[in-house]
């Protein structure tokens, strides 16, 4: 029998944060190893467990659960949506332009399957979540990566977007606060791209999924409320804050004018509808989450885990003689970078098979996020400050092999 050839589709898609690096880590604690895993933001790996009242909303539900539910979702998790984004200035939200998803990750897919012709364009950060690449590329659509770069405080170049556009180019990607760095965009920044898209009609599509996991006084700048009636689709769900991420809920929402969006809020209700629904279970948990005081803030505060996890990452790329980074203030990751100045040249991909082979540590290198020349990794803020602490001693052995093994140069530009 003939080998079955996949698509042709797959051809530049990557997803390395579950690809070969994590593949590898399997078959070491196989034979035996134990992995300390930094690759995935998984709060429920990690022992953080989902606010009690939301379980018992899911168990006091389970009988109206067993039925198709609506495509877009419950209407009353709709109605708690559309509320949560009226308190943060959107206009135009109503519960009809709420789409419900099995996590935000179908939802991405959904919203460039209804937007894009073959060729279009996307405006992607890099790094990005590399989902939306993926989902881009496999919706026919080309990728345009505008540079978040380190030396900008991993923030956009509202220039350098515009700079990008051309006639095919449809939308906008800002992910804020964001994966993989760990940003949180300041309100002056997001006016600048909210008024690129408005001169060139382009989509807004706003990833917001850790809106309130934010550090040393950080604010997050909901995107749809300056977007005003300009068209912006807002993402968020329970993964993240809530500590959710099995239940699988995540939401999208489309703000501004509704007469100008009416045609592409049918578009994905039809995608909606031709997936039947989401997971009605956990629907249930939706109101509660939004509409109950929120529960993050205990950790990402001052002696909070999350909060204490994050020094223990800036204490170590401080004490690190290679290691420089970025301070997040935002999401539930690192992006710490190798000087240039210790590597005149750097692969990440190499780095990191070595850190996992050597010193039993997964992370994702760089280069994952679709940042080219990458010098970073990225590693979850999700383990105790101790075993966070403990990996620090690990990649600084093996950075100082890696050196051991080349002359020392004088640098270039760093990455």
């Amino acid at each position: 029998m003939a080998s079955i050839i996949p698509s042709a589709h797959l051809a530049d898609v990557r997803y390395e944060i579950r690809g070969a690096l994590t593949r590898r880590a399997r078959e070491l604690e196989a034979a035996g190893l134990d992995i300390i895993k930094l690759n995935i933001g998984n709060p429920g790996r990690y022992g953080f467990e989902a606010p009690a009242h939301l379980r018992e909303a899911i168990a006091s539900h389970l009988h109206d659960s067993e039925a198709y539910g609506h495509e877009q979702g419950l209407e009353i998790a709709r109605e708690a949506i559309a509320a949560q984004q009226h308190r943060r200035g959107a206009q135009g939200v109503e519960p009809e332009r709420i789409f419900i998803g099995n996590g935000v990750s179908e939802l991405i897919d959904l919203s460039l399957r209804a937007l894009l012709q073959p060729g279009d364009e996307v405006l992607l950060p890099s790094p990005d979540y590399p989902l939306w690449s993926a989902a881009t590329i496999l919706n026919g659509g080309q990728p345009r990566y505008y540079r978040c770069l380190a030396a900008n405080a991993h923030f956009p170049d509202p220039q350098e977007i515009e700079s990008l556009i051309t006639p095919r180019t449809r939308a906008l990607v800002l992910i804020n606060p964001n994966n993989p760095t760990g940003a949180v965009y300041p309100r002056a920044l997001l006016q600048q791209l909210v008024a690129i898209a408005a001169r060139h009609r382009l989509l807004l599509l706003a990833d917001e999924i850790y809106d309130e996991i934010l550090y040393d006084g950080a604010t997050f700048q909901p995107l749809a409320e300056i977007a005003a009636d300009l068209p912006c689709l807002s993402f968020g769900g329970l993964s993240k804050v809530h500590r959710a991420c099995g239940y699988r809920v995540g939401w999208m929402s489309l703000s501004g004018d509704p007469v100008h969006t009416r045609a592409y809020r049918d578009a994905l209700q039809l995608l909606a509808a031709l997936r039947l629904c989401a997971n009605v279970t956990a629907q249930w948990a939706v109101a509660p989450a939004l509409q109950d005081a929120p529960t993050i803030g205990a950790l990402t505060a001052p002696g909070g885990r999350l909060h204490d996890a994050r020094d223990a990452v800036l204490r170590g790329v401080a004490g690190s003689d290679y290691l420089d980074l970025v301070a997040p203030h935002g999401a539930l990751y690192a992006f710490p970078q190798v000087r240039v100045d210790r590597f005149a040249s750097f692969d990440d991909e190499v780095f990191a098979l070595r850190l996992l082979e050597e010193e039993s540590v997964l992370v994702g290198p760089g280069s994952s996020f679709n940042l080219p020349r990458s010098r970073h990794f990225r590693l979850t803020l999700l383990p105790s400050s101790a075993q966070l602490r403990e990996v620090f001693v690990r990649v600084e052995r093996v950075l100082a092999r890696m050196a051991s093994e080349q002359p020392l140069q004088s640098a270039g530009v760093a990455a």
